[in-house]
């Protein structure tokens, strides 16, 4: 009897297996994954072929990429190597896979993501359905408030680009049955990159760019995400952000040293000692937010500094004093930036910082305008036709103070006041943020 009771789980988990593998390549998963690709969008992979060429491409050559998959001959595309420039220096390296290999990856990860989510952390946010970086920041905001004031600060270094690749088989091994699906992944672990034209092997690390990259990260931090668990620890962790929060300094330290070698002994990953850290919470950021403590001793959010520089970085590219650019083109760049911006950063609860950047933000279009004028008479004209008053336009438009200067003057808020932006079409922080709020 225990004989025919082995022989029919080896059959279940057989039939358990086929199923997956045809649920990934059904025809209902490919029109799926065909359309998030083309949501998406995105730049050709090596082989130039565009999200548009891409239909056509698999009504030709579906059939035989097909084949290949089911006899485990298909080979990726190395992916190829784009270098993005990071906020506080260095480089974050993408790899772009190619629109096909794309497909297939987003076939592979709508039909896993669902097997693999029961097994992750309540305390993981990062890429997971119906869960965000809020409530990352929110969930971090809720232990602050009970006392856990103290933050370790784990910074994992090139995370992506160290995943071991034999540790990463194992976890997936120990849900996936079926050797062609863990076949069809660790092609793509060691598809390889593009760079100048030549391809190297990658032995490590998995395809940051690709579809698969965030559910095999999850899949490679659960291990860290049990152990904070086993120790009974409060943590937040959003992709390879990790916060764990505690009520003491010297509780902290002792948490960063003995993690720091948990991380690194155990998941062979790298810590960056030089950005991780034990400290006060108010002394540190969490996914662009910082927490305060106000006057009645209630735990706020706000906007982390580092942030705010980088917007005001990305408002003086688009509001440059001499450009080609209409007044309406900039407005278009601007409310595109504004509604993004606000969407997510207006989970902050300081509404004196929105205030602020419309009043600068303002300034700069104003600045924009004066220097279009560009003669004493237009400039005078076009105070005039705005509703200035000839005692403020005439001294205005005649000056010879700078720009910046004038864009500041009694005349210029006269006649290019908020009323006229609001016209305009320009979109605000403020209201924004209070559409955001209400």
């Amino acid at each position: 009897m225990a004989l025919f009771r082995q022989m029919e789980r080896q059959d279940r988990t057989q039939h358990e297996a086929e199923l997956l593998w045809e649920r990934i390549f059904s025809r209902a998963n490919l029109f799926m994954a065909l359309a998030r690709v083309q949501d998406n969008k995105g730049a050709p992979g090596i082989d130039g072929m565009t999200v548009e060429d891409l239909p056509d491409h698999l009504r030709q050559h579906w059939l035989g990429i097909r084949a290949k998959l089911d006899k485990g001959t298909y080979v990726p595309s190395p992916v190829k190597r784009v270098e993005i420039p990071k906020p506080g220096g260095g480089v974050r390296k993408l790899g772009i896979p190619t629109v096909l290999d794309r497909l297939i990856q987003q076939a592979i990860h709508q039909v896993l993501s669902p097997v693999f989510e029961p097994t992750f952390s309540t305390h993981s946010y990062g890429f997971r359905p119906g869960r965000s970086a809020h409530d990352a920041v929110k969930a971090a905001r809720d232990y602050v408030e009970t006392g856990f004031q103290y933050v370790v600060d784990i910074d994992l270094e090139k995370f992506f680009d160290t995943v071991n690749h034999d540790r990463l088989r194992a976890r997936l091994a120990t849900v996936i049955t079926d050797k062609r699906v863990l076949q069809l992944i660790n092609a793509y672990l060691k598809a390889g990159v593009m760079i100048d034209g030549l391809v190297t092997a990658t032995e490590e690390g998995t395809p940051q760019g690709g579809p698969l990259s965030p559910l095999l990260s999850n899949i490679v931090l659960t291990e860290l995400d049990q152990e904070l668990e086993r120790r009974g620890l409060r943590f937040a962790r959003y992709a390879d952000d990790c916060n764990v929060y505690v009520k003491s300094q010297k509780a902290a330290d002792r948490v960063l040293m003995s993690l720091t070698w948990f991380i690194e002994h155990r998941l062979r990953l790298k810590v960056n000692r030089a950005k991780s850290a034990a400290d006060e919470v108010s002394k540190r950021a969490f996914l662009g937010f910082c927490f305060y403590q106000a006057p009645t001793g209630r735990w706020g959010i706000r906007i982390n500094p580092a942030s705010l520089k980088r917007l005001r970085s990305k408002i003086r590219t688009l509001t440059r004093r001499h450009q080609g650019n209409s007044l309406e083109a900039i407005r278009d760049q601007l409310n595109s930036l504004i509604i993004g911006w606000v969407n997510y950063y207006g989970l902050s609860d300081d509404e004196s910082v929105m205030r602020s950047l419309d009043s600068w933000l303002r300034r700069r279009m104003r600045q924009i305008c004066w220097i279009q004028w560009k003669t004493v008479h237009q400039r005078i004209q076009r105070l005039l036709e705005l509703g200035g008053s000839e005692k403020w336009a005439i001294p205005s438009g005649s000056s010879q103070k700078g720009a910046w200067r004038l864009a500041k003057s009694k005349s210029m808020h006269m006649a290019l006041n908020n009323r006229y932006w609001f016209d305009f079409g320009l979109k605000s922080f403020v209201q924004q943020f209070q559409l955001r709020h209400t």
